[in-house]
């Protein structure tokens, strides 16, 4: 029996635990602040943005959110970072990607103060990262981790496979893996587009873990049996719906799951442990900068 992981239930069990966080913050005189920042006219940006400012009201942060014309020079951007970097109201910055091609979005990371990188994208917090003391976590690979804590996956010794080596989700997710920690301990391979052979790769794992950004690249019988598969992707196709399309994954499911102990569906999945991740972070930096200590789970 194949067990569908229902990451809404996960998330909904860290966002519950994170507000019990805000309001210890809260009564030391304390109010979490994320600042979301917007320079796009994408219209997928833009729900990305409303959905964290949404989950900032149900948890007790103070979400405030800057637009800022695509058209409008670099430093203005750069400008707008500094101003938050030195409101001590936000206690979180995230500068919405993409940004526009004028824009370099190495030097954007690099301007967030590191205590309010809450991404963990700065160079400061990658390196701590992978030297083992991470600050805050990458949302997605930290959400994944509590994917398979909720369901009793263990790590420890198992094959895992890395499919996508970018550095929202691959890179810091194989690092991850490799730590010498309870929730790591995996032999750890990361496959990516110039991969010779993905599918002997993928049959050779325990955990495969799909975020390459292809929709179905992976089906059943690029698999083994009672493998556990975490999809990260996320794919808007044409389909004979209602709405003229579906959302996919980069698993095929339907095959997949023939194989599968565990997998994560699309949408439903990962997804979900995104945000809530992203409002854990907020809230643990809220802690470290007022010095008011909280229980994070």
């Amino acid at each position: 029996m194949t067990t569908i992981i229902d990451g809404n239930e996960i998330a909904d069990q860290i966002r519950a635990d994170v507000r019990e966080c805000t309001h210890r913050l809260d009564d030391e005189g304390v109010t979490p602040g994320l600042a979301t920042v917007l320079m796009s006219d994408d219209g997928g940006s833009e729900t990305y943005v409303s959905m964290k400012q949404q989950a900032c009201k149900e948890i007790g942060i103070e979400g405030i959110h800057h637009e800022i014309d695509p058209d409008e020079p670099a430093d203005v951007l750069f400008d707008r970072i500094d101003q938050l970097n030195e409101d001590p109201a936000v206690h979180g910055i995230l500068v919405q990607m993409p940004v526009p091609d004028h824009v370099d979005k190495r030097t954007v990371l690099e301007r967030i103060d590191p205590m309010k990188d809450v991404d963990g994208f700065h160079p400061e917090n990658v390196g701590r990262l992978v030297a083992g003391n991470a600050r805050y976590k990458p949302c997605t690979p930290h959400g994944i981790q509590k994917i398979l804590a909720a369901y009793d996956i263990d790590t420890e010794g198992k094959d895992a496979i890395v499919v996508g080596r970018s550095d929202i989700v691959g890179k810091p997710m194989a690092n991850l893996f490799i730590q010498r920690d309870e929730s790591g301990n995996a032999t750890t391979t990361v496959c990516h587009s110039r991969t010779d052979d993905l599918a002997a790769k993928t049959r050779s794992a325990d955990i495969v873990v799909a975020a390459a950004g292809v929709p179905e690249m992976i089906d059943g019988s690029m698999l083994s049996e009672d493998v556990t598969i975490i999809d990260v992707g996320i794919t808007r196709v044409d389909a004979d719906t209602e709405k003229g399309y579906e959302l996919v994954g980069d698993v095929d499911f339907e095959s997949a799951k023939e194989k599968a102990s565990a997998i994560t569906p699309v949408p439903g999945g990962v997804g979900p442990l995104t945000i809530a991740m992203l409002m854990y972070n907020t809230t643990k930096a809220a802690s470290l900068q007022s010095g008011v200590p909280v229980d994070l789970p």
